[in-house]
């Protein structure tokens, strides 16, 4: 059974370019590929005939790994967020307990997460340990640098 994922509309929209771009162009791309080594004479002994033939299975699979990600992708709802605890899509202010640094992520899913634009994976240990919590909670989380205590300051969308 397939797992399901839930994206931002912006973040599906991503996935099904990506999808697009890999069959149409990609597969272009790889036919030409072939083709030209197949021109270069017998394929018994032509190595980059092989190579092409390989790329393109590399390349079909990809797409049949990423239509099973589209088909089994669930659009979140924004407007449908509660705010009480966090959950996916939640906006977190937090603050770690002993430095007293203040950062705010948002959680998305593992496809989604760019640390650079703030969005961390539910699937890390950061944000699996923040599902749940409420304005005030706490966290111990146990990152691979130790363990972390953070105090949730403020839940938004």
């Amino acid at each position: 059974m397939s797992k399901i994922n839930y994206y931002t509309e912006e973040g599906l929209a991503r996935l099904k370019a990506e999808l697009n771009e890999l069959k149409t162009k990609g597969r272009t791309a790889i036919a030409h590929q072939i083709a030209e080594a197949r021109d270069k004479g017998d394929l018994s002994e032509n190595a980059e005939y092989d190579a092409a033939k390989d790329a393109q299975g590399l390349h079909e699979l990809k797409i049949s790994k990423l239509e099973e990600v589209v088909a089994n992708a669930r659009l979140l709802d924004e407007s449908s967020i509660d705010t009480s605890q966090v959950s996916v899509l939640s906006n977190v202010k937090i603050k770690n307990k002993k430095t007293g640094m203040v950062v705010t992520y948002t959680l998305v899913s593992e496809e989604e997460a760019d640390l650079k634009m703030g969005r961390i994976s539910v699937g890390s240990p950061i944000g699996k340990g923040l599902l749940g919590k409420k304005v005030g909670d706490s966290a111990e989380i146990t990152i691979p640098a130790g363990k972390i205590e953070f105090e949730v300051l403020e839940i938004s969308r």
